[in-house]
Order: C-alpha cells, then sequence, then structure tokens
C-alpha cells in the first residue's frame, strides 16, 4: 500500500514519474477539523484530474492564519484524516503562511478553491498561472466550516 502522506521532498520525486501524462489538481487548507464541507469539495477536486494533493499547513501556519487557539488537531492528525480519504491521493505540509511557495515547486495542472472567495482573492493564482495551470472555483457548502463547529461547540457547552 503507497503512503499518502509525504514530505514535500519525496512527493516531488514521486511527481517526477507520476504526472507523465496525467493531470495534477491541489487544493489547501487548515483542514482542522474535518466535515461534509471538505469531503465535498475533495470529492469534486479529485474529479478534475487524475492526482488529487492536498497541501495542509503545519500547526505554526494554522496559528499565525487563525490564532493561538488553533488548530484543534495536530498536523499528524489532520494528515491522517484525509489520508484516509479514497479521493485523496496524496497529503503534504507547508510552514508559510499561504500555499504559494508549495504551489510553485508543484506546479499543478488545477488548483482548486472553495468559492467562498472570489478569484481577484485567490492570492495562488499568480503562480499557478505562470507554471501553465488554471484555478478553480468549487462549491462552496454554506454552514459547513470549522469555525462554526468551534461555535456550535462553545455554544452548546457554555
Amino acid at each position: 500500500m503507497k503512503t499518502k502522506i509525504v514530505t514535500l521532498n519525496k512527493l516531488l520525486e514521486i511527481l517526477k514519474k507520476e504526472r507523465i501524462g496525467k493531470k495534477i489538481v491541489t487544493t489547501n487548507g487548515a483542514f482542522d477539523i474535518l466535515h461534509p464541507g471538505h469531503i465535498d469539495s475533495l470529492t469534486r477536486a479529485k474529479k478534475l484530474g487524475d492526482i488529487l494533493i492536498v497541501c495542509i499547513n503545519t500547526d505554526s501556519s494554522v496559528k499565525q492564519n487563525k490564532g493561538d487557539k488553533r488548530p484543534i488537531n495536530s498536523e499528524k492528525d489532520r494528515a491522517f484524516a484525509l489520508s484516509a480519504l479514497e479521493c485523496v491521493d496524496y497529503v503534504t505540509s507547508f510552514p508559510e503562511k499561504d500555499p504559494r511557495q508549495i504551489l510553485k515547486m508543484i506546479k499543478p495542472n488545477i488548483h482548486a478553491k472553495g468559492s467562498d472567495r472570489k478569484m481577484s482573492e485567490i492570492i495562488e493564482k499568480q503562480i499557478v498561472e505562470e507554471n501553465g495551470g488554471k484555478i478553480i472555483l468549487l462549491p462552496y457548502q454554506k454552514g459547513h466550516s470549522t469555525t462554526d463547529i468551534i461555535e456550535k461547540i462553545k455554544e452548546a457547552y457554555k
């Protein structure tokens, strides 16, 4: 059985062989509490190509983006949960605040993002397009976000 959780260097080594004649799709995020919105987006992203790579923020970069109380689940646990999904081929992590550097190295054909953002807000767009790829916005599942789940838990256990 292949290992789905890989370092960036290992992933780049794998892609040298696997990308030939295949469409590489990436997406990124914290994926802190895996929920139906994530699963829907990942399933849709996989349908856009042959290999789906999920780039997750490390614990330190989640803290930078979401604050000191996050992540709820560790990087290791988040990667493990994502790797269990059939639609996910590889999971790797990145320590930067945003994914531009890792996408510059992976050079995906398609980078999938949720349509909760406007195309003009997608900071990865320029890097992806410079490397011949394109951004695809996926439908956003309203009411399904880690922040919403955390708020619901806080309210229930006040």
